[in-house]
This record gives structure tokens, sequence and C-alpha cells, in this order.
């Protein structure tokens, strides 16, 4: 069993990062999506894609992790899957998923959602995504890596 990473694909900002990080420490990657994204030519990056049935994406990353696997979603639902399943989880802006951050972030995805049906889109949606994020992102994928590899 060796290390691999998942990317919920289909919204996904920092695939570009992910595949530079993977080629650096060796580690194959699954991009899984609804409909066919463009992936680069490389035998670590495996493009995976599943039917465009609610959460099919989802539920091929759920069932693909395990605890030698990195998750990248911005999904709180797929993130709290993948953490049972034993995934190391990480959304696109480098923060973690963990056991004790999920179920706030269920409760917080819970209200928002009730805001938004009785206010409609007139809440606006998350900051838009900076180089900070994306620096961030490339410092916890490489971190996460380097963990799991030692503990291997």
């Amino acid at each position: 069993m060796s290390v691999m990473i998942l990317v919920d694909a289909d919204a996904c900002p920092v695939k570009d990062e992910i595949y530079k990080v993977a080629w650096r420490h060796e580690v194959p990657v699954k991009v899984v999506s609804n409909s066919r994204l463009r992936v680069p030519e490389h035998p670590l990056i495996e493009r995976v894609v599943v039917s465009d049935g609610f959460d099919a994406a989802d539920d091929w990353i759920a069932d693909a992790a395990d605890a030698k696997s990195i998750v990248v979603t911005a999904d709180i639902l797929l993130a709290d899957r993948s953490l049972k399943a034993g995934a190391t989880v990480l959304a696109p802006t480098g923060k973690p998923f963990t056991a004790a951050s999920i179920g706030p972030a269920i409760a917080t995805r819970a209200i928002m959602a009730d805001l938004r049906a009785g206010m409609g889109d007139g809440m606006g949606g998350p900051p838009p995504f900076s180089k900070a994020d994306r620096s961030q992102f490339l410092q916890a994928l490489d971190g996460a890596l380097v963990r799991l590899k030692r503990a291997g």
C-alpha cells in the first residue's frame, strides 16, 4: 500500500500545484471528476471519469481513500467520509480537515445552507482564491506527503 493523492477535481483550483508536488515526491495522483478534464500525460497522473450521477466522484474517492491517501477537496461531506476512511484531508487552501474540525465545519455548512435558502444568492460566496492560499496549500501538501511517507 503506497501513498496516493486523490483529487476531487471538478472545481479544484490547485491541480497544477498537486502535480508538481506529486512529481517531486514520486507519488501517484488520481484526478476524479464527472467530466473529462485535461491532465498531464505522465505515468503518475491518472484521470478517473465517473458518471455524472449525484455524488459519483465523492463516492469513488471515499471508497478509494485509506490511511495512505491524501484527499484534496473543498467538499465538507466528502472530507468527513475521507477522514472516516483514515485519509489525510486538505482543502485547496491548505487548511487540513481533522476529526476535531470536521464536526463544526459540517454544522457551519448546514447553517450557511439555511441562510442561503432564506436570503437567496444575496450573501455572496467564499473569498476569492489567493496567492497566499496557493502557497499555503503547497506547504500543507508537501508536509502531509513527508509525514505519510515517514510513517510508511
